[in-house]
């Protein structure tokens, strides 16, 4: 499968039906893009497909070849210490920046620095570093302490906090093509599956049985509008969920009504007749609404954190009380923590008392938090 994935390394569309075949078909491991584990071209290790720095959007091989190579001087694979290790043995200004962003949103430097945001905006200046420390180098200048560019300050890296895990999938969607590490909808999926939406494997498990009509979730990929022979206005919308991608067709009423809720990264529900023809699944859209408004109803079935680390505890206090500001007429419900530090005898249960807003931006920001080692709904 490496071999053929190399072959279309270019062309996203091909890269996201292998994924899923790799994910689901064959059910082999993934490693994510890396600067210390991935070459150029897709390669695999340990029985794990391990994802291509050269099949992210607007890198280049050749620009990726820098990094592997550099990797490996010597004849030796010499994993990467820190980002500025990265930037005095790779010439940054030869991969270019645009290249470096989509590392950076990939994830591909998180072996290095796990703040996606703080990479992405200290780039310029590693980019700098590494142009003055190989400006040295070429021009064969030697410190007084050492080799070329060793008495060059580290610049200082941005201070601001890492994206949040919506935003973290938005910046991976761009750089990868599709989403790689996690979906939109994680955090729906109980809110989802309390109001009866299938999950598209679900979908196509019930309609080999027969035609049948459902509700389906799913972010918005892209929208073609057609017109028929007599005129009307139709679409196909391409969408995934957490176990696939797949495409629903809006005929001329669904769509004029639907239209404003079909933009790219739109999070929906969509009622859909479902059936199969010749081993397809064929979706036609009866009516589509954002996920948001679909799941308002719902009361909050209340969370329960995880915790490793005691000190979180402030910081959990803080993001909740954040939330209630900003997540007017979201459902409100109780929270607990569980605390699993090493430290303590067993684990600690804690009441927070009151009820708290709670929606999946807010257990998303939860569990995004260091020392938080998952978010479960009670």
């Amino acid at each position: 499968m490496a071999g053929v994935m190399n072959c279309d390394i270019h062309l996203t569309d091909k890269l996201a039906v292998y994924f899923e075949e790799v994910r689901k078909g064959l059910e082999l491991p993934v490693v994510p893009p890396c600067v210390n584990r991935s070459e150029a071209g897709f390669t695999v290790a340990d029985g794990a497909l391990v994802y291509a720095l050269g099949a992210l959007k607007n890198v280049g091989v050749e620009a990726m070849r820098l990094i592997a190579e550099a990797r490996r001087a010597g004849g030796v694979d010499r994993p990467f210490a820190t980002l500025f290790d990265l930037a005095r043995r790779v010439d940054l200004r030869r991969v270019g920046k645009r290249p470096m962003e989509m590392l950076a949103r990939a994830g591909a430097f998180d072996a290095l620095d796990s703040n996606r945001r703080r990479v992405f905006e200290s780039l310029d200046a590693l980019v700098a570093y590494s142009a003055a420390i190989h400006e040295q180098k070429a021009s064969n200048q030697v410190s007084l302490f050492g080799e070329a560019g060793d008495d060059l300050p580290e610049p200082r890296l941005s201070a601001s906090p890492d994206w949040l895990p919506a935003e973290r999938l938005a910046e991976e969607f761009k750089a990868v093509g599709f989403y790689l590490s996690g979906h939109p909808l994680d955090d729906y999926k109980g809110y989802l599956k309390r109001k009866g939406v299938l999950s598209l494997d679900e979908v196509r498990a019930r309609a080999e049985a027969g035609p049948m009509v459902a509700k389906i979730a799913g972010v918005v990929a892209g929208r073609q509008e057609r017109k028929s022979a007599r005129g009307n206005r139709f679409a196909f919308a391409q969408l995934s969920d957490p176990t696939g991608a797949y495409e629903v067709t809006l005929f001329s009423e669904t769509l004029e009504k639907s239209r404003d809720f079909l933009e790219a990264g739109a999070k929906v529900v969509i009622t859909v007749e479902a059936a199969m023809e010749s081993d397809q699944l064929k979706l036609l859209g009866r009516s589509v609404a954002p996920i948001d408004a679909a799941i308002a109803d719902l009361g909050a079935a209340g969370l329960r954190v995880f915790i490793e680390d005691a000190q979180v505890i402030d910081i959990v206090g803080t993001v909740l009380k954040e939330a209630q500001k900003a997540a007017r007429g979201a459902g409100r419900g109780p929270v607990q923590l569980c605390l699993m530090d090493p430290g303590l005898p067993g684990e600690v249960e804690m009441d927070l008392g009151g009820d708290y807003a709670i929606n999946p931006q807010i257990r998303g920001a939860l569990g995004s938090l260091p020392g938080v080692l998952t978010v479960e709904e009670l």
